[in-house]
């Protein structure tokens, strides 16, 4: 647990340890210093009051010291972030704030790819360890071969994701390689910074911190794979899971984001690869929801964006097919990651003046002048737990 000295209560996180959202809200849970407790699904309220309220079996889930109950990790960041104003952890120049949305952005919707599918196309050769960790989730008991099998009982429904999100044995090497190329940009940035922006974390961090922890820092295939290849990239891991900023190995490095809006000059790689393998998927996303928008012209505000109007959290409109790195990816669309990605190209239209040309020249250098092109057809928002039509 950890203390605010603004904090009314004590938060529950309703999470795990091997959850992909998770590792994100509660890196951000601590940097924020908002005092907390975490616990499992297998707790009996989340049975009893929990699930009845949400009606998603999911997690992470919070609830705040009053009894609200959010869902969505963005949610919950922005309410803390409006109750907290400190520590900061979003900047204020212009800038800066426009790059750190669209890397949070990036690292919760667009590395779950890879998260999943190391973690899945692997699955034999970690199985004891994924079974374990599902099976912590959900049994409480102190029977060790009744956790693994409550553990399996639940593997195959995630295992099945794989082909909805376009990872098939034809691109697995493709998925591999776009991966291995950012934690090399990556491990440069983080041997000579702290953070993504700088001395102290932003919400880029904790985006990334979804995929990067839970997920590729943790099961035994791709932990391993970044210990020996990106040592830096895993001690930001460590890093983003304690409640201090400073770190010893950057005793010099400012508590604080660079000044003059400046942003780190070894970050444009990271960014050049974003836009280069993100991109892909969000103008093949963004043309497939903008055509369902043209095929439905009366859709009402509260609409759910999600085939058949059906409730989930991650929802689809269909499948969507588009070419990346030479290879064809046929997949469903995410309506949720436009969302998230709207959020950020938002922040990044409303800048003006000197900060618009400075952001148009860094977009131009890494070449994503046509990703920050797109516009949506029609706003989303969440309301009662899914993405609804604004």
């Amino acid at each position: 647990m950890t203390t605010n000295d603004n904090d009314p209560g004590t938060y529950t996180l309703w999470g795990a340890a091997h959850s992909y959202y998770t590792g994100k809200i509660r890196s951000y849970l601590l940097k924020k210093r908002v005092a907390f407790r975490e616990l499992h699904p297998s707790h009996p309220d989340f049975q009893a009051r929990i699930l009845p309220a949400v009606r998603h079996w999911v997690v992470p889930i919070m609830e705040t010291p009053e009894g609200e109950i959010l869902q969505d990790s963005s949610d919950m960041i922005a309410h803390l972030e409006a109750r907290f104003a400190q520590p900061q952890m979003i900047p204020d120049t212009p800038v800066q704030r426009a790059v750190a949305w669209l890397l949070g952005a990036f690292g919760s919707e667009a590395l779950l790819p890879a998260g999943m599918s190391y973690r899945w196309s692997y699955r034999a050769e970690q199985e004891r360890f994924l079974s374990g960790e599902f099976g912590r989730a959900v049994y409480a008991g102190p029977d060790r071969e009744a956790r693994h099998r409550a553990g399996l009982r639940i593997m195959d429904y995630f295992n099945d994701f794989l082909p909805i999100l376009g990872v098939t044995p034809e691109t697995i090497a493709t998925v591999e390689t776009a991966y291995c190329e950012l934690l090399d940009a990556l491990d440069v940035h983080f041997q000579n910074y702290p953070y993504l922006l700088g001395g102290r974390p932003s919400i880029a961090d904790f985006g990334f911190m979804a995929p990067l922890y839970a997920h590729l820092s943790r099961d035994p295939v791709p932990a391993t794979l970044m210990k020996n290849r990106a040592q830096n990239v895993y001690r930001w891991t460590e890093r983003m899971n304690l409640a201090s900023i400073a770190d010893g190995e950057f005793g010099d490095c400012p508590e604080s984001y660079p000044a003059n809006d400046e942003i780190p000059p070894t970050l444009e790689p990271v960014l050049r690869l974003i836009f280069q393998d993100w991109g892909a998927e969000l103008l093949a996303n963004a043309a497939f929801f903008n055509a369902w928008i043209a095929s439905n012209p009366s859709l009402p505000v509260g609409q759910v964006v999600c085939a058949g109007g059906n409730r989930k959290v991650h929802p689809t409109l269909g499948f969507l097919d588009y070419q990346w790195r030479g290879r064809s990816i046929r997949r469903h669309s995410l309506p949720h990651a436009l969302w998230r990605f709207d959020e950020a190209a938002e922040c990044a239209r409303s800048l003006r003046g000197d900060a618009r040309a400075r952001f148009d020249a860094l977009v131009q250098r890494t070449g994503g002048e046509q990703v920050m092109a797109i516009r949506l057809a029609r706003p989303m928002k969440r309301q009662d737990y899914v993405l609804v039509l604004a």
